[in-house]
């Protein structure tokens, strides 16, 4: 079960906007961006760690779970799916959905499709996700393992990772480097809240970006 809420990296996060961190990630080298991975609102927000799951093709000789993951997982954990990407089996339903929201989880991530959208929709519960459809997974694809490395968009993620979600995306810091990853992108969101203050005072953009050495903050390290 997640101590989430406890967690000072996960309220620094939930703070920063995908994008400040996607410009950390560039500086920093690091490919964090799950991309292709979208919210089904506009207006969600998660910020937690990951609890992984890798789905799989269903094994007809010794066919494993579904969904049964779910009890596992505690308030403030970030359900993250790797099922390749599918988009023809989905792995995240209305009964998940009506649970992990219950369950006060912070919200699902999935490198495929989920379905009954309308449900998280009324919920307020965040999912991420490649697509969504109406097709079911069941007896097309089986949960292989849990708390894996996982791929999610391009971007590795494991388990404890910390995941950020908002109306861009999706962006996962390796656990091993979210201080610094979080110290860049504090820096850069500063920055442009100066250079914002700055324009409202009249000065020109250049000005403001010269001033504050916008660029160097974002050019990735050597």
């Amino acid at each position: 079960m997640s101590q989430a809420s406890n967690d000072r990296n996960v309220a620094r996060i939930a703070k920063l906007d995908t994008a400040t961190l996607s410009d950390a990630l560039d500086k920093l080298r690091i490919a964090g961006q799950c991309l292709g991975i979208k919210p089904r609102d506009q207006n969600f927000r998660l910020a937690g760690r990951a609890y992984t799951i890798l789905y799989g093709p269903l094994d007809a000789d010794k066919p494993g779970t579904v969904g049964d993951f779910i009890d596992k997982l505690g308030a403030g954990d970030v359900v993250v799916i790797d099922n390749g990407g599918r988009e023809d089996a989905t792995v995240w339903g209305d009964i998940l959905t009506f649970l992990a929201h219950k369950k006060g989880l912070a919200g699902t991530v999935i490198d495929g499709a989920c379905r009954d959208v309308h449900l998280c929709l009324s919920l307020g519960y965040p999912i991420y996700s490649r697509s969504y459809s109406m097709r079911t997974g069941k007896d097309r694809v089986q949960v292989d393992a849990e708390q894996v490395p996982v791929n999610i968009g391009d971007a590795r993620v494991q388990p404890g990772d910390l995941i950020r979600g908002d109306a861009d995306g999706v962006i996962c810091i390796p656990k091993s480097r979210e201080d610094e990853v979080l110290d860049v992108a504090e820096q850069i969101d500063a920055a442009e809240m100066k250079i914002r203050a700055m324009l409202e005072d009249g000065k020109t953009i250049t000005e403001a970006r010269a001033l504050m050495k916008y660029h160097s903050l974002q050019t990735p390290n050597k």
